[in-house]
């Protein structure tokens, strides 16, 4: 029975939403527990609050996926007499580890503001604030012929994706050679004597920062004793990446009509709006959680609409200035529907890599702190 480690976990977690993602000023990762502690059962809520701590220990899991942090700001004590140094106290007596997920899920592709995106019903999405983009380099590799493919199949997993296509790569062939010394245990040809091999160029673009895993899997796999291959830098641009989301309705809709739709659709016990409620809306920007602060970037774009939640009344006002409207639906409501995707998401996972008999589940006790 394979049984993963904490490690282990956030490593799957980390290709879902890399740390490198995240906004400078928040804590994202482990935020408490052993890296090699073993784990059975994973437990994922919205937030790491005490009676889900309590839920996470009582359904014997030993670790707990959250959205927002646990330890968001550096701590001067860890006190019981306080609600939040005795929930840290609980989790580690509990033997329970917590790894957030925050901004780096909000960025990433395919993310939070993604899903929300998708649950609103916009296509043609991209990034509202772009804030950067992936380096890219270029990896050739030369490998005989009957064995192109199956380099291809362990490499694609780290090619960048080209918009809308992933899993792309490009190979041609030609004649590779080479003349074993002495000492060398060569695949092909003899101690020597000049060999003359046929052999595939396979070639793919790939984002920098998972160029050294790559490179470890192509030596792992590739047939020769010493592969030849090449990196080249490029000046193509990678993946746009940023926070919230922009995309387009199938047809417009009238405000008032949208607003009760979103209601619905998020299960928003209420939902605040800001506009004439017979304007047309056509053009969606979106900010899970709180995104008020992103305003002026949706009127840059040319947005009808800025979805987000906890906006204050100045902010509205502001909207109305720029002839913006404004939905607040809610921080809880914007940000819940990530429990359910990422339970399913790192259950796959899980099942991919091999760890069978370790369960996940979502959280089932947590509510929206606002009342109506």
């Amino acid at each position: 029975m394979k049984i993963p480690k904490t490690a282990d976990i956030v490593g799957i977690i980390n290709k879902i939403a890399p740390v490198s993602l995240a906004e400078s000023w928040d804590n994202t990762g482990l935020q408490i527990g052993d890296p090699a502690a073993e784990v059975t059962r994973i437990m994922v809520a919205l937030d790491p609050a005490p009676d889900v701590i309590s839920a996470a220990i009582a359904g014997s899991c030993q670790l707990l996926v959250t959205h927002h942090p646990l330890i968001f700001k550096p701590l001067k004590s860890i006190s019981a007499a306080t609600p939040h140094g005795a929930a840290i106290q609980k989790a580690i007596r509990g033997g329970l580890s917590i790894v957030s997920m925050h901004t780096n899920y909000d960025i990433a592709s395919g993310g939070l503001n993604d899903l929300l995106a998708a649950k609103i019903g916009l296509s043609e999405v991209v990034p509202l604030k772009v804030t950067s983009s992936s380096e890219l380099v270029k990896l050739v590799v030369f490998v005989p012929t009957e064995h192109v493919e199956r380099l291809r199949s362990v490499l694609l997993p780290f090619a960048a994706s080209q918009g809308n296509y992933r899993d792309c790569s490009f190979s041609a062939g030609g004649s590779g050679t080479f003349t074993p010394v002495d000492g060398a245990e060569p695949f092909a040809g003899t101690i020597g004597v000049l060999a003359k091999v046929s052999e595939e160029r396979l070639e793919m673009l790939i984002e920098r920062g998972t160029l050294p895993r790559a490179v470890k899997t192509l030596l792992a796999a590739h047939p020769y004793e010493e592969p030849a291959f090449d990196i080249y830098p490029l000046l193509n641009e990678g993946e746009k990446r940023g926070i919230g989301r922009i995309g387009c309705l199938p047809e417009p809709v009238m405000l008032a009509e949208y607003a009760n739709r979103l209601r619905t659709v998020l299960s928003a016990p209420t939902l605040r709006y800001v506009g004439d409620p017979s304007a047309r809306i056509s053009k969606v920007a979106l900010c899970s959680g709180s995104g008020a602060s992103l305003l002026h970037e949706a009127h840059r774009s040319g947005a009808d609409l800025l979805v987000t939640g906890d906006v204050k009344y100045h902010e509205a006002r502001d909207a109305e200035d720029h002839g913006l409207a404004l939905i607040d639906a809610g921080h809880f409501p914007t940000e819940i529907i990530m429990v359910h995707e990422i339970t399913e998401r790192l259950g796959r996972a899980l099942n991919t890599a091999g760890y069978t008999h370790c369960l996940i589940e979502s959280c089932k006790t947590e509510t929206d702190p606002f009342r109506i």
